[in-house]
């Protein structure tokens, strides 16, 4: 703006001297015209002037006088002609003779001529600027020559130039003014804008206007006179204002007398709430210049008229919630279902209904589950709230509900049925009409029935009633009577369930077998169980996975039936899985499980059993524990006394491979003698109990026969189909024993998924190890797990190094999860040890148990084997996410560690 006003001001000087200029030139012409024009005339009247042009030498005599007189008049030339335009006269005496150079005719005719033109040169410079020429006239009037007289352009120029510096001075006076007052105003204003940009200010206006017009809140701004000077756009809305109330009275809006004070008032308002039109508008008043003299007020509005519906309904729900967190205390403190019913009945009234009936179905009561013909019957279980003011059916009165009730409804949609007006129910009025008509006379005018279900099974309803005194149930109250009710069903199931001890003990003989697959590489499993047609059995089966893709499978069969063979059952899964976790040798696992039995027969020949059945003792239990590794194709099992596995290759011969079978479990002192096997690729391995191949139709040779057949017919078939063909080939109504059948597809690790590398027994080869490492994992796409890799490596290849006895080995296997070994012929385990402050070692294991997802030793004929697992999920391993590194190495110094 600076820059726009200072050359405007030199524009406005430009214009000023060019005019100026222009109106000196102009006048300096015209004062140029004068002169040669008298000084011309003078001349040419002078006495003496046409004697001497009619003279013999006109020159002679004119030629001083027209120098004289040129110099007396100030004119630049004075030139004496005779009528044909020849000079007698001029300054220079070599142009005396010349034609004239300019206009002379109209003289010749007794005008005067005045003209600009251009001419020879004379002494005040070359040219004319301005001549005048005029007639000399004899005695008679008759025309004998002419005078001419002129100024020249340097001359005319003079007469202005004097008034240029007064003008060039007034224009770089104003100039100053201008800019000092440009810079006044500037710096004022960056003073009342606090140094915003005009941009900024521009932005400032448009998103205070955006937002003054968008806020859902009403703005006014009214002067200290009482006039409104301006009404936002939700101001308007509230109040009904019309677009050009701006600048009219406050009083004169015809706004409601209380508004209208309380805007023209100079108190200050907080939060008032004013019924405007059917509105709650809460108001809130500050004056405008607080401590100024201009006195004005800014009042805001907003309509609180849907907050207080709102404030209202959450306190509703506010009291339903409290009612469902102490029903949820006061349901349920029991495993009875008729007092569980009567905690449902007194927690619901009379905070919720007036009156509260709950009715049950006889089996429930029973701990059985009902059917859909017990529905029109049930049983009044629960009552509660003022029975007085309903004619109810007594407790374990029998309630029957026929079709077209609320009842039976709200069982069949399986849902809450709401009765706002039971003078309109035809339903359940014509249920028990005399009972009805009398509920009516005693007030009785609004009812809930919900029906108790759980798990998907309904137990009875709960019927919810309010008299005239209260206000009739809603939807809201339906919602909220579904939900009290579906937390009481619940506590009723319960109740019903815990009397059914047959079926929990079933369930319990279910949970302890394998319900879903392991993650595992080694090979593809399908498995099956039958239980016996009378009670539950203790066979058993599992699939473990080990440490370098190896897999154990395991087969069991404890000896009866009951609990107690079920509980067995569990207990040796469990013993099993806990020394497969110590990678023991097949041999080693089965002789600690034999170990474990006899502590067991131990102590129940110690123990009390009054039944005298199911505790009678488990020597006799018999297990096959199977090792498969894919690496090599190679499986290891040893049996205890069980039968002996079928082997499918994949050309379809069945065999029976020849392995000692030691005695069963808990028979002590009897060696178990380990086999192996060399199984080719999508071979199938089939483990089964004696259930499979001995039954009472047939004996032992039979089944096998049976088995091989069944095996031999279709060698491409999955395992799944493999066991589905095997139940449907043996399956039988009634069955003495448990049948539990598992089939394993063999897989082999692929050669390009495995990384082997021998490690001297020098500490400098470490980094070379590390660089192998990450080269592999680049191969193999793991560049995210690279860096924890080579960390787990490089401690586990350092404390071989320096701990153990060569040969050393480290191999990768990339699979599922992303395993590192490293070998040794040291039988030394490491282990996990809490390193002191000022210990310079013990840190290592550490991390690596904290980077990798499990770790441990295994022990071969040559020495042992240190191994790492880590999963890898997209690349990644979830071990190194959950534990950053800055936090593992905090905490070497915890003294909790």
């Amino acid at each position: 703006m600076f820059l726009l006003q200072v050359l405007i001001v030199l524009l406005l000087v430009a214009a000023g001297v060019a005019a100026v200029m222009t109106q000196a030139a102009n006048d300096a012409l015209r004062q140029g015209r004068h002169v040669s024009v008298v000084a011309a005339q003078s001349f040419a009247s002078a006495p003496g002037t046409a004697q001497a042009l009619l003279g013999p030498h006109p020159t002679a005599v004119l030629q001083p006088r027209a120098e004289q007189a040129r110099k007396r008049s100030g004119v630049d030339f004075v030139v004496v002609m005779n009528t044909h335009g020849i000079r007698y006269t001029y300054p220079y005496p070599q142009e005396i003779g010349k034609k004239f150079v300019g206009t002379f005719e109209p003289a010749l005719h007794g005008r005067t001529v005045v003209e600009q033109a251009g001419g020879p040169p004379l002494p005040a410079g070359r040219g004319t600027d301005v001549q005048a020429v005029v007639p000399v006239t004899d005695t008679h009037g008759t025309i004998v020559g002419l005078v001419s007289a002129g100024l020249t352009v340097k001359n005319v120029a003079r007469l202005w130039m004097p008034q240029l510096p007064i003008t060039l001075g007034a224009g770089a006076a104003a100039l100053v003014l201008a800019g000092a007052g440009t810079t006044l105003v500037g710096r004022r204003l960056l003073r009342q804008t606090h140094g915003l940009a005009p941009a900024e200010l521009a932005g400032m206006y448009e998103h205070h206007d955006a937002v003054l017009h968008a806020v859902r809140e009403g703005v006014l701004i009214t002067d200290d006179r009482g006039r409104l000077l301006l009404a936002n756009d939700e101001a308007r809305r509230l109040l009904s204002l019309p677009e050009e109330a701006k600048g009219t009275r406050v009083r004169d809006l015809g706004l409601p007398e209380r508004i209208m004070d309380l805007l023209t008032s100079p108190e200050a308002v907080t939060d008032e709430v004013h019924p405007v039109e059917g509105r709650l508008l809460a108001v809130n008043k500050r004056p405008t210049f607080p401590g100024d003299q201009l006195r004005g007020s800014v009042v805001t509005l907003r309509d609180t008229t849907e907050l207080a519906a709102v404030s209202g309904r959450a306190e509703v729900a506010r009291e339903r919630l409290e009612l469902l967190y102490k029903a949820g205390t006061r349901i349920g403190t029991t495993l009875d279902v008729r007092r569980t019913a009567q905690e449902l009945a007194e927690a619901a009234a009379p905070q919720f209904a007036d009156v509260v009936t709950v009715d049950l179905f006889e089996p429930v009561l029973h701990g059985w589950e009902p059917r859909t013909k017990d529905w029109r019957r049930l049983r009044r279980t629960a009552i509660g709230g003022a029975q007085e003011a309903l004619p109810v059916h007594p407790l374990d009165d029998t309630v029957a509900f026929p079709p077209g009730t609320p009842q039976m409804l709200a069982l069949e949609q399986g849902t809450g049925v709401l009765e706002p007006d039971l003078r309109r129910a035809r339903g359940w009025q014509e249920h028990e009409p005399e009972r009805s008509h009398k509920a009516l006379e005693l007030g009785i005018r609004s009812l809930i029935t919900v029906p108790l279900r759980a798990r998907n099974v309904a137990l009875g309803v709960a019927n919810f009633y309010r008299t005239q005194d209260s206000q009739p149930f809603g939807s809201e109250d339906l919602s909220f009577a579904e939900e009290l009710t579906a937390r009481a069903a619940v506590t009723v199931d319960n109740a019903r369930r815990f009397t059914r001890e047959h079926t929990m003990a079933v369930a319990l003989q279910r949970s302890l077998l394998p319900r879903g697959q392991p993650e595992q590489d080694a090979v593809e499993v399908a498995w099956r169980y039958l239980p016996a047609a009378a009670g539950v059995g203790g066979d058993w089966f599992d699939v473990i996975p080990l440490p370098g893709a190896r897999v154990a499978l395991v087969m069991g069969d404890v000896v009866g039936h009951g609990l107690h063979a079920a509980a067995t059952m569990g207990r040796l899964r469990t013993a099993v899985h806990n020394f497969s976790s110590l990678d023991l040798p097949v041999d080693e696992v089965l002789g600690n499980l034999d170990d474990l039995v006899v502590r067991m027969d131990h102590e129940e020949s110690i123990g009390d059993h009054p039944d005298g059945g199911e505790g009678a003792g488990v020597a006799g239990t018999t297990c096959l524990y199977a090792i498969y590794d894919p690496l090599t194709g190679t499986c290891t099992m040893a049996s205890a006394g069980h039968p002996v596995p079928a082997v499918v290759p994949p050309d379809g011969t069945v065999t029976c491979p020849d392995i000692p079978v030691s005695a069963p479990l808990g028979l002590q002192g009897y060696p178990f003698e380990p086999a192996e096997l060399q199984l080719p690729e999508r071979s199938q391995l089939v483990l089964y109990t004696n259930g499979l191949v001995e039954d009472s139709a047939h004996d032992l040779d039979a089944g096998l026969h049976t088995l091989r057949q069944v095996l031999g017919r279709a060698p491409g078939r999955t395992p799944d189909e493999t066991c589905q063909a095997l139940i449907d080939a043996v399956k039988t109504p009634h069955r003495r024993d448990d049948i539990a059948l598992l089939v394993a597809r063999t897989r082999l690790f692929p050669p390009w998924r495995v990384a082997t590398r021998d490690v001297p027994p020098d500490p400098a080869v470490v980094p070379s190890v590390r660089a192998w490492c990450r080269e592999k994992l680049q191969q193999w796409g793991l560049e995210e797990v690279a860096f924890t890799t080579e960390l787990i490596l490089s401690e586990l290849v350092t404390n071989a190094i320096r701990y153990a006895a060569p040969p050393i080995e480290v191999r990768l296997l990339y699979g599922r999860s992303l395993t590192c070994e490293i070998s040794d012929a040291s039988s030394t385990s490491p282990r996990l040890r809490r390193a002191a402050t000022t210990d310079e070692g013990g840190r290592g294991l550490f991390l690596v148990a904290q980077f990798a997802q499990c770790w441990g030793t295994r022990y071969t004929p040559r020495g042992k084997i240190i191994w790492t697992e880590q999963v890898l999920d997209d690349g990644t391993s979830s071990a190194l996410a959950s534990t950053p590194v800055d936090a593992l190495l905090e905490q070497f110094g915890d003294p909790a560690l």
